[in-house]
């Protein structure tokens, strides 16, 4: 390639960077994928009772429904800031359970989930169902985007949506 071919390169490689980019004054948004599903967090003083879960999840004339996986749910751990801003969290087990289904589309229209679990001796927990709305935000900002929500929390009382 000779320098006029080099040249052209760098130009259209330059120019492609500042177009992609956030802009002046822009704030960038993170490249963060929307997860379609609903996630379903087992609470502490319920996790050792529910050993396998099943869940079904219906909204707008779709239906989804698969044995999850359980998986040790936890919290962040705040440990705090430097004095030159940086912060950082650790990750530490809270007892709970977490698992997620993963749907074809995720709205803001009604939805309709429905827990069958199972205890560790095998024998079946009381089915759950619940009616509710997943929830529309701007975690980012609204430059980034509207993210849809869909968590339920699941104790021995059934389940409620978690927000």
């Amino acid at each position: 390639m000779g320098k006029r071919g080099l040249l052209l390169a760098l130009v259209t490689t330059a120019g492609l960077a500042t177009a992609c980019g956030p802009g002046p004054g822009a704030v960038p948004c993170p490249a963060i994928a929307q997860a379609t599903a609903v996630s379903v967090t087992v609470a502490a003083d319920y996790a050792p009772q529910v050993e396998k879960l099943h869940l079904k999840a219906c909204q707008d004339g779709q239906c989804e429904e698969e044995d999850v996986e359980l998986r040790p749910g936890s919290a962040s751990v705040d440990q705090g800031c430097t004095p030159e801003g940086v912060c950082s969290a650790t990750s530490s087990p809270d007892g709970t359970k977490i698992a997620t289904l993963f749907l074809e589309s995720l709205t803001e229209s009604p939805m309709s989930v429905t827990a069958t679990s199972t205890a560790p001796d095998g024998s079946p927990l009381p089915v759950r169902t619940i009616d509710f709305r997943p929830r529309g935000d701007y975690p980012f900002g609204e430059q980034c985007g509207r993210f849809i929500s869909a968590s339920v929390l699941l104790d021995a009382a059934g389940l409620r949506e978690q927000g």
